[in-house]
């Protein structure tokens, strides 16, 4: 058969360890045989980010700016074992992040569900989606080792160099540590704009939590700029589609969510939604099992692995042994960059291609084909068969021949 052709470019961002290995493999094996694709390539792997000063992770963003849509393998985000593992010049930010701000981009996470895998709670019977704020807070702090007694303030002062605000943070007895986080207006209303769009979009109820209670300025302000967006932009569109915007607080929310049958989108600030959405795939099978895409306030996409760079199976994979590894999150990576660039492009065919490569991916597991962590959770069967990455890939390239 003619390859089906991407019309306008993918930004493609590649990535380390593991992760890359399979992302190869997905790109040879079931893109590339059947795809006439131009990728703008740019490798994130670590000593790649390392030799540009960062500077190749800024430049990735602004060509999905330029594209519109990309997508992004798993990436390290080092610590202090990691730089001196790849001999790095400092502990670079994490590139998800860099990315994030860069783009004022919400990460919408979903689990991708078999039949053969049941949620670990009982009462989900639809699946839950986060949406993750991403900008801000913890990810991009300011923050001091205290290294005696003394006292920590946080000091505001405006454009012109007038001081407006100080407050204690601590008077110290001794050592300690502090941190500094902030947010803006702006990011906070393209989230909440983003969150019911989204939810609007897929027709599911909107979960929002924070901790107004405690943080009665900063999360207030969260709660304050949901309430005014769905007042003045959602509420009539809700009522008439039979739709719910709930907040309630995040300690609240976590009890709740173990109750429900799912089917809605749970909002959740930075930190929150990078916590909640690794509960949520593990609870649902498998962190490998999720959907991930940052979308923009201004029609930029990008999709990703929602999970780490298997690390431990890198490290196996270096000494020639063969690993059990899960590829479906970059799988779905790719077919929802597909499907996003095919609507976009409206080449229809494009997108066509992408949902007969998630149906061929999905009844590989649902057939019993499957990687060790979804054989851990799996149905019990006498057909399950535990594969290595290569054969599983390799099962998915042989169902999507005969659906094409």
């Amino acid at each position: 058969m003619p390859k089906i052709k991407v019309k306008t470019p993918i930004v493609e961002i590649d990535g380390d360890e593991m992760t890359r290995i399979m992302w190869q493999m997905v790109k040879d094996q079931l893109l590339l045989p059947h795809l006439d694709m131009n990728l703008e390539y740019y490798d994130l792997q670590l000593k790649k980010r390392d030799e540009t000063d960062d500077k190749i992770t800024l430049d990735a963003a602004e060509a999905i700016k330029k594209y519109g849509v990309g997508v992004k393998c798993a990436t390290i985000t080092p610590n202090k074992d990691r730089v001196k593992e790849y001999n790095l010049k400092q502990e670079w930010k994490s590139p998800n992040g860099t990315i994030r701000a860069a783009l004022d981009g919400t990460v919408f996470r979903a689990p991708i569900l078999v039949e053969n895998i049941l949620p670990a709670v009982r009462s989900w019977k639809k699946p839950i989606h986060i949406g993750r704020h991403a900008y801000g807070d913890v990810y991009k702090n300011c923050e001091y080792r205290v290294p005696e007694a003394g006292k920590a303030e946080l000091l505001f002062t405006n454009a012109a160099g007038k001081e407006l605000w100080r407050g204690t943070i601590q008077d110290f007895n001794g050592s300690g540590v502090i941190q500094g986080i902030h947010n803006t207006d702006k990011s906070i209303a393209s989230f909440a704009k983003a969150c019911f769009t989204y939810a609007y979009d897929q027709k599911l109820h909107l979960w929002f939590g924070a901790k107004d209670t405690i943080s009665k300025t900063y999360d207030a302000q969260f709660r304050k700029i949901f309430d005014e967006e769905y007042q003045n932009n959602w509420k009539t569109k809700f009522d008439e589609a039979g739709l719910e915007y709930f907040f309630t607080l995040i300690d609240d929310a976590v009890a709740r969510i173990m109750k429900t049958e799912g089917g809605m989108l749970w909002a959740c600030k930075n930190y929150d939604g990078d916590v909640m959405s690794d509960m949520l795939g593990s609870a649902y099978g498998s962190l490998a099992m999720m959907t991930s895409v940052l979308v923009s306030p201004q029609g930029y996409y990008e999709f990703e692995a929602s999970h780490g760079t298997v690390q431990k199976h890198y490290y196996k994979y270096l000494k020639g042994e063969k690993t059990s590894t899960n590829p479906m999150a970059l799988i779905f990576a790719w077919t929802g960059c597909l499907k996003k660039r095919g609507e976009l492009d409206k080449t229809p065919e494009v997108g066509e291609f992408a949902q007969k490569l998630e149906d061929a991916a999905l009844e590989t597991v649902e057939n019993g084909i499957m990687t060790g962590d979804l054989m851990r959770v799996a149905t019990p069967d006498p057909k399950n068969k535990q594969v290595y990455t290569e054969e599983f890939i390799a099962e998915v390239a042989n169902k999507l021949v005969e659906k094409l």
